[in-house]
């Protein structure tokens, strides 16, 4: 048990020092590896063994293909299609917001990632046009919600990852599609809700006319998300031939047919991938460690045993392991928490026969919740700065937001068919 206290200890004691995550979690593993008096070596085998994972070989693509999306034009048409489709709606460019998410999917893999793109883009127009400040943050940061489970989601390529790569990565993708969309949802209704409170202007409904202008504009960016979902699906290609596929097919769209990616924007998209799969991959590396450590100190079995002793059915399971992503949720980003939690809950879920593809979903989606929250909520803390305003502004009017996001995570969580049924429907 000490053992055990040692490495929790000190993860914890180095987060709260303002240690980055990746960091604390190689520091933490190599000091218990130490105490228990192993050969360091284990450090840098273990390193090399948690980032090598085939499967992994997906992320720097999907990554690289969102920067293309980006900075070629693909997120913008996409941006503008949400805008001819709901724009009109009461809340409009907020509506346009939590539906470009939709539509941008997670390609970035990171919610960070995803408020920084399609809030950067949208929070500063939504000022422009008269939204108050807070209400342009408060959209931006929930809508990111929307995109952690949208095929091609890294996020469910890492949970895939650290469940040990049994999981069908194709029943992952499609189990995310119905509770994303229970979330667009409850995000534009939301957002309709307080604009009408607020009284925001409406805008005019564009016309037909534009709405299939802008169709045809954006179609080549929608089609690269069915072209990747429907390859899984069918058999045609794997995890990582679809993101080869995708990074081929997004470079052919901005090249060849939007004509919008140039020298010096190639550069920077190839510049921006780097960086980013550089810190994914160092996280992914050392939580590879740091979950070498938890099976051999048997923490897995550790926690079904203390929950089997507080709770006696799935569900009541469910909701404490959803307690605990909340509150590491305030302070850790989504990847690393999939990393760590994953090989401590999942053999807890298995144990009393929750679905691993529905833990997942549920695991994603409480983990993206404890994003958006105090007291740390490091995407609200983005959106903040974006915003231009404090944290405690954003949290007055934000509890409207939380709901709806609550409510979605626990109809989610009660009824498992919302996940399961369209992965069981696409197989027969």
């Amino acid at each position: 048990m000490s053992d055990v206290l040692i490495l929790f200890g000190s993860f914890a004691l180095l987060l709260m020092l303002g240690v980055p995550v990746a960091y604390a979690l190689a520091v933490a593993s190599a000091l218990t590896i130490w105490h228990l008096d192993l050969p360091l070596i284990l450090v840098s085998q273990q390193l090399g063994a948690g980032a090598g994972s085939i499967t992994l070989i997906a992320i720097p693509l999907f990554i690289f293909t969102g920067e293309l999306m980006l900075r070629g034009g693909i997120s913008e048409r996409l941006i503008g299609l949400a805008g001819s489709l709901v724009g009109h709606l009461r809340g409009g460019l907020g509506q346009v917001n939590v539906l470009s998410n939709l539509f941008f999917g997670g390609v970035s893999g990171s919610a960070i990632a995803d408020v920084s793109a399609v809030g950067g883009a949208m929070i500063p127009q939504m000022v422009k046009r008269g939204f108050d400040r807070d209400f342009a943050v408060n959209v931006s940061v929930s809508a990111a919600l929307v995109a952690l489970l949208v095929p091609p989601s890294h996020n469910l390529i890492l949970y895939s990852a650290a469940a040990g790569g049994g999981l069908s990565i194709a029943d992952l993708f499609a189990a995310g599609i119905v509770p994303a969309l229970m979330m667009t949802a409850a995000m534009m209704l939301t957002g309709w809700w307080l604009a009408r409170r607020r009284g925001y202007a409406v805008e005019a409904f564009p016309g037909f006319a534009v709405v299939f202008t802008r169709l045809v504009a954006a179609l080549p960016g929608l089609l690269l998300v069915i072209l990747i979902f429907v390859g899984i699906r069918a058999g045609i290609f794997t995890a990582v031939e679809s993101a080869a596929v995708a990074v081929c097919y997004a470079l052919i769209v901005t090249v060849l047919v939007y004509r919008s990616l140039r020298g010096p924007a190639l550069i920077d998209a190839c510049l921006h991938a780097a960086k980013t799969t550089g810190n994914i991959l160092f996280v992914i590396a050392a939580a590879g460690l740091f979950g070498w450590l938890l099976a051999y100190l048997q923490v897995p079995a550790l926690a079904v045993s203390a929950l089997q002793a507080i709770a006696d059915t799935p569900i009541t399971v469910l909701l404490t392991i959803i307690v605990t992503l909340l509150v590491l949720g305030t302070f850790m980003d989504l990847a690393p928490l999939i990393l760590i939690c994953t090989p401590i809950f999942l053999p807890v879920a298995k144990a009393f026969g929750i679905s691993p593809v529905h833990f997942g979903v549920v695991l994603i989606l409480a983990g993206g919740i404890g994003l958006i929250t105090p007291p740390v909520g490091s995407v609200l803390f983005v959106g903040a700065a974006i915003g231009r305003i404090e944290i405690s502004q954003a949290l007055r009017s934000i509890w409207p937001f939380y709901l709806a996001a609550g409510a979605v995570l626990l109809l989610v969580t009660l009824f498992p068919a919302l996940s399961l049924w369209l992965p069981a429907a696409l197989r027969s």
